[in-house]
């Protein structure tokens, strides 16, 4: 399992996520996915798509739009463990939920707690 925590592609992209520029994390992102491979390929895109799902309904206001990419996204994180990169998965999935369906939540990253990451 990646330590994402240390590595300056998520670093940056949880950081623009949790303040909302979700277009910004979704692009530092990418060139990560690029070279991944694997479940940690499924594990980039599908957090890729789950940003430009928020930017989508919070920026463009384009709620389906929103829904589609969310929709694919859970498709690319269905075969990503629920606890991986420290990060609890099926939270991040519940919280873009949230967000998606009000605008005023905003999701924060939900890290695993050290002794369980």
């Amino acid at each position: 399992m990646p330590d994402i925590a240390r590595e300056p592609a998520w670093t940056t992209t949880i950081g623009l996520f949790e303040a909302g520029r979700y277009w910004d994390a979704h692009e530092a992102l990418e060139p990560w996915w690029l070279a991944a491979e694997g479940t940690s390929r499924a594990w980039a895109a599908g957090v890729i798509l789950l940003c430009a799902a928020l930017h989508k309904a919070h920026v463009m206001g384009s709620a389906r739009g929103g829904r589609r990419n969310y929709a694919k996204a859970l498709r690319h994180l269905a075969v990503v463990p629920d606890h991986f990169g420290g990060t609890d998965v099926r939270a991040l999935e519940a919280t873009v939920h949230a967000a998606l369906a009000d605008a005023a939540v905003l999701p924060r990253w939900p890290w695993l707690p050290q002794a369980a990451a």
